[in-house]
């Protein structure tokens, strides 16, 4: 038996597994997908789940159209989400920016205290939240929902050592060509760290569109209502507590933005992932 052949059967082991892996991970898209495109008839006669619809329809995609709002819903959420992702992309570049190149009194222990914020459990900061907002009096409004999502220790952390991974002559270099500290951020900075940019970007999108217990806690109104509100609305006043098909499909349906933005960005959000912590 030659190298290549021995390389080839030794890898055989490792390829299962990750077959494996890929499986299990795809199985419940696959079912909420199946699933959707069942019956209310025919899946409540089921009694063995089968792995095959024997009469699709895209009824349920219809009627979690009809039944509720749902394009208001997604509406209200593309609104939160794109608002919520911009403010907070100004609020950690700039912070960011700050802890990584300017001086002054204090910084690395404001840091450090910074980064033990993360220690505090979100439960935590989710009533100090509530509290805040609703003393401010912006329950069920927009700025209720985006203002306590618009910042994030874990994002400024990591675009800072993504930022000090620029060399330092970059820095004095500008400088000695009397480059503000604000047009070298916009000039030189952003573009080198793109991908990190990205990546953060992304991840809060998708943070975003999932979110669940805020959306729920600080609005009552459906003039607010976010996706996350929608599929318990479904549940509740909808379709009612035993149509699962209709169910899937509005989770389905809402679920579809979020895998076609990964599967064109998820490159970017890997080296994005790898720039962001790789210094030097």
């Amino acid at each position: 038996m030659d190298i290549k052949t021995r390389n080839i059967l030794s890898k055989i082991p490792v390829y299962i597994i990750l077959v494996l892996q890929a499986l299990l991970v795809l199985f419940p898209f696959y079912w909420m997908i199946l699933t959707s495109l069942k019956s209310y008839a025919s899946y409540n006669t089921e009694y063995i789940p089968k792995f095959y619809a024997s009469d699709p329809t895209f009824q349920n995609y219809v009627d979690a159209f009809t039944e509720v709002p749902l394009g208001k819903y997604l509406f209200n959420t593309l609104i939160f989400t794109v608002i919520t992702t911009a403010l907070m992309l100004v609020v950690i570049t700039l912070a960011a920016f700050a802890f990584a190149r300017l001086s002054f009194p204090g910084k690395n222990i404001a840091f450090t205290l910074f980064l033990s914020l993360m220690m505090i459990p979100a439960e935590l900061v989710i009533i100090t939240n509530y509290a805040t907002i609703t003393t401010l009096q912006l329950r069920n409004t927009f700025a209720g929902l985006i203002l306590p999502s618009v910042t994030s220790v874990f994002y400024i952390y990591l675009l800072k050592e993504n930022f000090e991974s620029v060399p330092d002559d970059l820095y004095l270099a500008s400088k000695a060509d009397g480059t503000s500290d604000m047009k070298y951020l916009l000039k030189v900075l952003i573009p080198i760290c793109r991908p990190t940019m990205i990546t953060i970007t992304i991840l809060k999108v998708i943070e975003c569109w999932n979110s669940f217990v805020w959306p729920r806690l600080i609005t009552d109104d459906p003039a607010y209502f976010l996706v996350s509100n929608g599929i318990q609305e479904i549940r509740e006043n909808g379709f009612g507590r035993e149509n699962i098909p209709a169910m899937m499909a509005a989770v389905v349906i809402i679920s579809l933005p979020l895998i076609v933005l990964f599967l064109i960005f998820r490159r970017k959000i890997m080296e994005g992932v790898a720039s962001g912590g790789t210094k030097g």
